[in-house]
């Protein structure tokens, strides 16, 4: 039998990248996923590369909203019933110093990253079954100063406070919360960031212990832990996946 399988696990942020890699893997361990994103041309394309019919759920959602929220839930409530886990992945980013972060800049990445990840747990814990799994999405900048990152690195840093408090009001229904951390992980928003040059993607690259960028199945191979019976005494914590990024630094070149 397959780890997940007859399991219900919503994603947000789910038409590409860590999303879509997640629910493939979900797909493959047996579990019906509902996936939601913005995009619903996005959606629509990962829910046929997926192919998986009925298995899987596409909504298309902006997490900032919370009439959006509620539509998605009421769409899960009516095709699985309940949930047994939550992937809260729905990021966006933005790299700018902070001294030209207008007040639509804030609305936007906190609107999506904070907010929209505290409204999902909030608006879908009562489709949670006792003894589920949530996972939040934060980023290895909440470890380290990023000087054209100060929104997104903040948002991202409520998103970890999030998972402790949460695993702290949720316990009682065993319900447990924690984060996942990727580091440099090859996806869209990491050539947004990049700009296409590979002078930066060689910089960034560079600064991984292990000597390359993520993939977003690397990601998603944790996240599948986290969801898993395997975590179940795992709760309130964060899981970083990002090569030896932030805790170590890269020896120099050894002389020939």
């Amino acid at each position: 039998m397959a780890e997940l399988d007859g399991k219900n696990v919503l994603i947000t942020g789910g038409g590409s990248g860590i999303g879509l890699a997640t629910a493939r893997q979900l797909v493959r361990s047996g579990a019906r996923v509902a996936l939601a994103g913005r995009d619903g041309d996005r959606l629509a394309a990962a829910e046929k590369s997926l192919d998986a019919g009925d298995q899987v759920l596409t909504v298309p959602t902006d997490v900032s909203s919370g009439a959006d929220l509620d539509r998605l839930v009421s769409r899960i409530r009516e095709q699985f019933g309940q949930l047994d886990g939550v992937f809260a992945n729905a990021g966006v980013g933005l790299v700018a110093p902070g001294a030209v972060v207008g007040e639509a800049d804030f609305e936007r990445v906190v609107g999506t990253n904070f907010k929209g990840a505290f409204f999902t747990v909030q608006k879908t814990a009562p489709l949670l079954r006792d003894g589920a799994s949530v996972v939040l999405n934060s980023s290895w900048t909440v470890h380290r100063g990023l000087g054209l990152g100060s929104l997104y690195s903040a948002s991202k840093a409520a998103v970890l406070n999030l998972a402790r408090t949460f695993a702290s009001e949720l316990a009682g229904r065993g319900i447990r919360v924690n984060a996942i951390t990727p580091g440099h992980v090859t996806t869209d928003m990491l050539d947004a960031v990049t700009g296409g040059s590979e002078q930066v993607r060689e910089m960034f690259r560079s600064e991984v212990v292990l000597g390359r960028f993520g993939s977003p199945d690397d990601i998603a191979d944790a996240v599948l832990f986290l969801l898993s019976s395997r975590a179940s005494y795992i709760t309130g914590q964060e899981l970083v996946v990002d090569g030896g990024l932030v805790h170590s630094v890269p020896m120099p070149p050894q002389a020939a």
